[in-house]
């Protein structure tokens, strides 16, 4: 064996230098591709962590504006009330109390929506149509000239579109309409003539017939 051992030594330890070179190798590339990873994990968290936010922020709801309306005739508790102009006339009959036994609300309509400054007259079982209009009028805020009435009834041809909406079945869009209409093709010269308007047909002129005038 010492023979063998004095024979190759050299060999031998040149063998050992490159085991322990390539061990050294290993341990020391080993380690640096094991910070290399870690050095990238912590930049790739770095960056995300920068970028901004990509959920979608809430959308802000609008809030609803108040208005006051005036709550008239057979309610329980007639007065002013503070709503929003999201709501409708059904909504005012509520706050008001509802109706009373004698109240006689065929001709309202529940579902217009509530604008500032209106006025909501319900009229009572046996009013004529010519009384509850005269109620209405004399309850609605004044609107410059107010030409807009006479003998109870409405001009449809000289009424602003707060006092036609007055009128029922008579929205905004159709007041509109109406005054559109008129600014067109000139006065109404008969009450029928009304049903020309885009909108107003046979049912809702009855409605109207005995609250409209054209002088």
């Amino acid at each position: 064996m010492q023979p063998f051992l004095e024979k190759y030594k050299k060999q031998i330890a040149l063998l050992g230098g490159v085991v322990a070179a390539i061990l050294i190798y290993l341990l020391v590339f080993d380690d640096s591709s094991n910070r290399a990873t870690i050095e990238t994990i912590d930049q790739m968290t770095l960056a995300a962590s920068d970028e901004p936010s990509t959920i979608p922020e809430t959308e802000i709801e609008t809030e609803s504006k108040p208005i006051v309306v005036d709550v008239k005739g057979a309610v329980i508790y007639p007065g002013v009330y503070t709503l929003s102009e999201e709501q409708r006339i059904v909504d005012a009959v509520e706050a008001a109390g509802g109706y009373t036994d004698d109240a006689n609300p065929v001709l309202i309509n529940h579902a217009q929506k509530l604008h500032d400054e209106m006025v909501i007259y319900i009229p009572k079982i046996g009013e004529e149509p010519e009384e509850v209009m005269e109620q209405i009028i004399q309850a609605s805020p004044a609107t410059g000239s107010g030409s807009g009435s006479s003998n109870g009834k409405i001009n449809i041809n000289k009424a602003s579109e707060g006092e036609l909406t007055q009128l029922p079945g008579i929205g905004p869009a159709k007041a509109a309409a109406i005054i559109q209409h008129r600014s067109e093709q000139g006065n109404f010269q008969i009450i029928e003539d009304l049903k020309n308007v885009t909108g107003i047909g046979d049912k809702t002129f009855e409605q109207l017939k005995d609250l409209i005038d054209v002088k």
